[in-house]
C-alpha cells in the first residue's frame, strides 16, 4: 500500500534523503586531483649535440615531470628525463620556472632522479606511509603528455611486484591501465584521496618498442621514497650483492609459480662464478630456507634485504642440498650499476 500510496509513504518517511555513496557526485576525484596536481611540475632538459652544426639544431630537449617531494625543494623524476643534461628547467603549475636546478643524484635501476630547487611555499605531494596499493585500486596519473599541459588519466592497477619488465631483482613495478605518454614520464600517481602511490615512468612502456595498449608501469611510493632517502643521505644508491637470483620453491622442491601454493625455499639460480655467495661455497640449485635468520616465504623480499644490507657485512644461510642442511656465511659485496 506504502508504494501505490505517495502521500502515505511521505508520512511514514518524511525526512529520507539519498546517501552520498550513491550521489551524482560520489564518482568525482576532483577533490584528490586539487590535492596531489599542485605539486605535479614539467621538467625541460636541454643538452648540447654532438653533431656538426650544420647538420643539427643547437640543442635537444627532452619533457618530463616530476614530483616535489618536500617543502624544502626535493623533486623525484625519471632518470632517462635529465640524462645528459646541460640545463633542467622546472615549471610550477602556477607559472614559477626555476633555471638553477641541482643534480642530487640518480639510479639507473629504478629509473629515478632526485632533483633540487631553492624556493619557498611549495606543494608538496600529499603522502601516506600507510598505504599498501592493491589489485584493483583506482588511480589517477598526473603528468605534462606532449606538452599539451597538466592532464589527467584515469585507471586501476592491474599488478603489483613486476620485475620481469626491468630484468633486475632489486627493482618492482606496479602496472596499471591509467594511460601515460611521452611527457609523463616522472609524474604522479595518486590514488582517489590524492595520496602519492607511485612515480609513472613511460620509459618500461616503450624499451621493447611495441605497440602496447592498456599496460603502463610506475614506481611504487615506498620504494622511490627510499631511493630518495639514499640519494640524499649518499648521492648515491648503494646495494648490497651476493650474486645470484632465486626461485620460489614449495616443500617438494617443486617451482611456485601460483599465488596459492605456500612458499617454503628459494632455488639458487644465475650463480655469479666469481660472486661472493660463489666465493662462500654456494652452488647451482641450492635451495635456501633461512637466510639471516628469516624464513624464505617471499624470494622478492629476500632479494630486496640483501638490496638494502650494507656491502661488508656476513649474512648466514641456511640452505639444503643432497638432503642435508648446511649454514654458510656469506660477505655482502657492493652491486655495481651500470650508467
Amino acid at each position: 500500500m506504502v508504494l501505490f500510496s505517495p502521500s502515505l509513504r511521505s508520512a511514514l518517511f518524511p525526512n529520507v534523503n539519498l546517501p552520498a555513496a550513491i550521489s551524482s557526485e560520489h564518482m568525482s576525484f576532483s577533490s584528490a586531483v586539487q590535492r596531489a596536481a599542485p605539486s605535479v611540475v614539467t621538467i625541460f632538459s636541454e643538452s648540447i649535440s654532438n653533431q656538426p652544426r650544420y647538420k643539427r639544431q643547437n640543442t635537444i630537449q627532452e619533457l618530463g615531470s616530476g614530483v616535489i617531494m618536500s617543502q624544502d625543494g626535493y623533486i623525484l623524476t625519471n632518470y632517462h628525463v635529465i640524462n645528459n643534461a646541460d640545463q633542467i628547467i622546472v615549471i610550477l603549475t602556477d607559472g614559477r620556472r626555476f633555471y638553477d636546478v641541482q643534480l642530487i643524484g640518480f639510479d639507473t635501476i629504478t629509473d629515478l632522479a632526485l632533483l633540487k630547487i631553492n624556493s619557498d611555499h611549495l606543494p608538496v605531494i600529499p603522502v601516506n606511509d600507510n598505504f599498501k596499493p592493491r589489485v584493483g585500486d583506482v588511480v589517477l596519473a598526473i603528468g605534462n603528455p606532449l606538452n599539451l599541459g597538466q592532464t589527467i588519466t584515469q585507471g586501476i592497477i592491474s599488478a603489483t611486484g613486476k620485475q620481469k619488465i626491468t630484468d633486475s631483482p632489486y627493482n618492482n613495478l606496479l602496472q596499471m591501465d591509467a594511460a601515460i605518454n611521452v611527457g609523463n614520464s616522472g609524474g604522479a600517481l595518486v590514488n582517489s584521496r590524492g595520496d602519492l602511490v607511485g612515480i609513472t615512468s613511460a620509459q618500461f612502456k616503450t624499451r621493447e618498442n611495441l605497440d602496447i595498449q592498456g599496460i603502463f608501469f610506475a614506481v611504487p611510493y615506498s620504494l622511490a621514497k627510499d631511493i630518495m632517502e639514499k640519494l640524499i643521505k649518499h648521492g648515491r644508491v648503494v646495494r648490497g650483492y651476493l650474486g645470484f637470483t632465486g626461485t620460489a620453491v614449495d616443500s617438494t622442491g617443486k617451482d611456485v609459480s601460483d599465488s596459492y601454493t605456500p612458499v617454503t625455499g628459494m632455488r639458487i639460480n644465475n650463480l655469479d662464478p666469481l660472486g661472493p655467495a660463489w666465493q662462500a661455497g654456494i652452488k647451482e640449485q641450492d635451495i635456501v630456507i633461512k637466510i639471516a635468520g628469516l624464513s624464505v616465504a617471499n624470494p622478492q623480499q629476500v632479494l630486496e634485504k640483501i638490496g638494502n644490507t650494507e656491502p661488508g657485512k656476513e649474512i648466514e644461510f641456511e640452505l639444503y642440498r643432497d638432503g642435508k642442511i648446511l649454514k654458510i656465511m656469506v660477505t655482502v659485496a657492493e652491486l655495481e650499476t651500470k650508467l
